[in-house]
């Protein structure tokens, strides 16, 4: 009995060890199902979630102004030649399409894009024009709407990039020339409108050769399979990456279409660097390589882009021409091949050059200072993330020909100047800038010798002493209290105890003391001793509010050095005070941005001009006059070594202690420029303001048109002659005489005896008759 009920134990025991062995199989093939179902609903997250948001980081893209054309408008044959080169325009023999110009003599015919700015879309025009003196003497219209007003398309001039500096320019399928999708397919992926993600066929050839090397050599990807690498993964080359590609790539096709699959490829795909900057998508590219929209390219430069997707740096057309161009013609091949393309038509275009814009011309887009500005002036209403996310569309008042001339004046001064007073080579440098008198933009900036370098922004950054710069704020004070140009001032030597027992001492520049001098002459010569005096008379309270009048909000010591320019300010904001000068006493802040809408060109920001009416109009309009005999017989004067006599200039110089800082600031009655120069380590330079700073204003504006100033004051503002020694009234034809304005309110009422010079051509008539 015993043994029995042992024997039925042991088959009860048994009975139950099968059961547990499928419980435990169950379980051990349960749980990777589930870790795989749970993986998958992972990465089906991830494809969704990303391909249905944002999907990338578009940098705000930046605009110089538009170039406007009309009758009358001032504007030179290389002026226009340039704007046209930037935009991307070809130099045709004959013009029959958009996008293209041809010059004959110095008649242009321009066939302008269409394109949208300033809520209007701006249909593609054919004009022809004539220059004649710097001026547009005619403009037709040949094909298209006219206007009062023509304009070409603003030129991208740039962009703020996020941290990993990708750049794109979005573009849409049905936008796209077609042979370029077909090309893609053909070359990169031929079943890609069969296959759901991955292709077994292409992956089993890629098994068996990484199975047979031992590592990963060579992947069987779809483009579906290049755009997960691309949009969610890494570049490691293992056999998890790999699984996590391929399943990825199944879902993106489960969820969409080919279409948007395919659009987002063409966006997203690597196909060169710009220094720090990625090129991605083909439109972007098109405009990289070609200097032209998407679809304005010829079929050998879409081959091109297509071939360069293998690999953008290999086939780099400027580093590698011969590989760059063997690639195109193999794509042109297949293409043919596929019937894509005749045998003539593959043919022609395996004859022609790669078509690539010359490199140097890349860098006439590129302007790092002026876009640090801008980036500036739109963080005080847009967030660091906007501005590198978004894609808005920033339009500024980057005038491109004022640009171009502001660096080549720039670096070709500067090296003109170092051979020429035996400077060692690169030690000197310098900044400019230049803005529209009357309106406030900031046409070009210039922080660097090396124009295209985005490092230290002298322009904004460079904080140094203005010296003499300063000295029109003590005579416009004067002019506000009592003074007139004809006022005698003296210019003995000026001695100013300080604290601890030191001595302000200021000299004259050559040394000497001239005793009484006119107001307007103490400004003209520049003289120090005249100038201590007059500011310390006048109060340096009041000499410190006109500053701040004129525009000046840097803190500085309200001592009687900073008479003399013993403010530090940098090159943007002498250009600020100088420009409520040459607007008639209207303060107004400088921008350099006109309007700000988002990628789909909805409105955001209109940057309005703002107006304050801070200073005296006829006392800056007396001031305007002693600055235009500062450059007509004073230590400006050296403008018109170059410059037409004709042309009205005015401005002034500045020296620093030492000669460490050479400034000038001068303007038209359309443009107002402010040049520094300098070393960064503070050291002394054999440079005055005068043979400085002055020489890279006058070739700037060598060749430059520019509209004359014309000083505008009110019917009490008057021109009377005064005697040159003592300020008093004088006659025309006394000897020593000189005609000078006078603000009605404060004019001299004494007269001097008048020594009487009779008029030679009087005196000649009179011998006759």
């Amino acid at each position: 009995m015993t043994r029995k009920r042992t024997s039925s134990r042991g088959r009860k025991r048994s009975s139950r060890t099968p059961s547990r062995f499928w419980r435990w199989l169950a379980i051990m093939l349960l749980l990777p199902t589930v870790v795989v179902a749970l993986w998958l609903l992972w990465l089906d997250f991830e494809v969704r979630d990303k391909f249905d948001g944002r999907k990338w980081a578009l940098p705000a893209r930046v605009y110089a102004q538009p170039l406007e054309l009309y009758q009358g408008r001032v504007v030179s044959v290389e002026d226009l030649r340039f704007e046209l080169q930037v935009l991307g325009y070809r130099e045709v023999g004959q013009v029959y399409s958009p996008g293209q110009w041809s010059l004959r003599g110095s008649e242009f015919d321009i066939y302008v894009r269409p394109f949208a700015y300033n809520q209007r879309q701006h249909p593609e025009r054919r004009l022809r024009l004539q220059i004649a003196n710097d001026r547009v003497a005619s403009l037709q219209v040949v094909k298209g709407t006219s206007a009062s007003v023509m304009l070409l398309e603003p030129a991208i001039v740039g962009g703020i990039y996020p941290t990993r500096q990708e750049d794109r320019e979005l573009i849409r399928l049905q936008d796209i020339p077609p042979l370029l999708g077909e090309a893609l397919i053909a070359v990169e992926d031929r079943s890609f409108v069969q296959h759901w993600g991955v292709s077994p066929v292409a992956i089993a050839r890629a098994a068996w050769v990484n199975v047979r090397s031992g590592r990963v050599v060579q992947g069987g990807s779809t483009l579906t399979q290049q755009l997960v690498k691309n949009f969610f993964l890494d570049d490691r080359r293992t056999f998890s990456r790999k699984l996590t590609e391929a399943s990825m790539s199944l879902l993106l096709e489960l969820h969409y279409s080919k279409a948007e699959i395919l659009e987002t490829y063409m966006n997203e795909v690597y196909l060169g660097q710009s220094g720090p900057r990625q090129i991605h998508g083909f439109g972007l590219a098109a405009r990289h390589y070609f200097g032209r929209p998407l679809t304005q390219l010829k079929t050998e430069q879409l081959a091109l882009l297509v071939g360069m997707v293998k690999g953008a740096s290999y086939y780099n057309p400027w580093r590698n021409p011969q590989r760059a161009l063997e690639r195109r013609n193999l794509v042109l091949t297949v293409l043919q091949k596929q019937q894509l393309l005749t045998a003539a038509e593959a043919d022609r275009a395996r004859r022609a050059p790669l078509g690539v814009i010359a490199e140097e011309r890349r860098k006439l887009q590129e302007y790092p200072a002026f876009i640090d500005l801008v980036r500036r002036q739109l963080l005080s209403d847009y967030s660091e993330e906007a501005l590198s996310s978004e894609g808005l569309k920033v339009f500024t008042t980057l005038s491109l020909s004022a640009q171009r001339r502001a660096e080549a004046a720039l670096s070709r001064q500067l090296q003109r100047l170092e051979r020429g007073y035996k400077i060692p080579d690169q030690q000197m440098q310098g900044a400019v800038v230049v803005t529209g008198v009357g309106t406030g933009e900031v046409l070009a900036l210039v922080g660097d010798r090396q124009t295209k370098f985005s490092g230290f922004n002298r322009a904004l950054d460079a904080t140094r002493p203005i010296g003499s710069l300063a000295k029109p704020a003590v005579y416009l004070t004067a002019l506000q209290h009592g003074y007139n140009l004809a006022s005698l001032i003296s210019d003995g030597p000026v001695k100013v105890a300080g604290p601890g027992g030191s001595l302000w001492e200021p000299r004259n520049f050559d040394h000497q003391s001239h005793g009484e001098v006119l107001l307007i002459d103490a400004l003209t010569r520049s003289y120090n001793q005249a100038t201590a005096r007059l500011g310390m008379t006048v109060g340096l309270d009041k000499v410190e509010r006109t500053l701040r009048n004129l525009g000046v909000t840097a803190e500085f010591d309200v001592v009687p050095a900073m008479l003399l320019g013993a403010i530090e300010l940098s090159p943007l904001q002498v250009s600020a005070m100088y420009h409520s000068i040459a607007n008639d006493g209207v303060v107004m802040p400088l921008r350099a941005i006109r309007a700000v809408e988002t990628a789909t060109g909805e409105p955001l920001s209109r940057y309005a001009i703002e107006l304050d009416q801070s200073v005296d109009e006829n006392s800056v309009a007396l001031l305007q006059y002693a600055l235009q005999a500062v450059v007509r017989e004073g230590t400006g004067r050296g403008l018109y070594q170059v410059l037409p006599p004709e042309l009205s200039l005015a401005g002034k110089t500045g020296t620093t202690d030492n000669q460490r800082d050479s400034w000038f600031a001068g303007f038209s009655g359309q443009h107002l420029a402010v040049v520094w120069l300098g070393r960064d380590d503070n050291g002394a330079t054999p440079l005055t303001g005068s043979s400085g700073a002055l020489t890279v204003w006058r070739e700037m504006f060598r060749d430059w048109p520019t509209r004359g100033l014309d000083i505008y004051a009110d019917d009490k503002v008057e021109y009377l002659w005064v005697d040159q020694t003592s300020g008093l009234l004088s006659g025309e034809n006394c000897r020593g005489a000189r005609l000078i304005p006078f603000d009605g309110n404060n004019r001299p009422l004494q007269s001097a005896a008048c020594d009487y010079v009779e008029n030679p051509v009087l005196h000649w008539m009179k011998k006759w008759f």
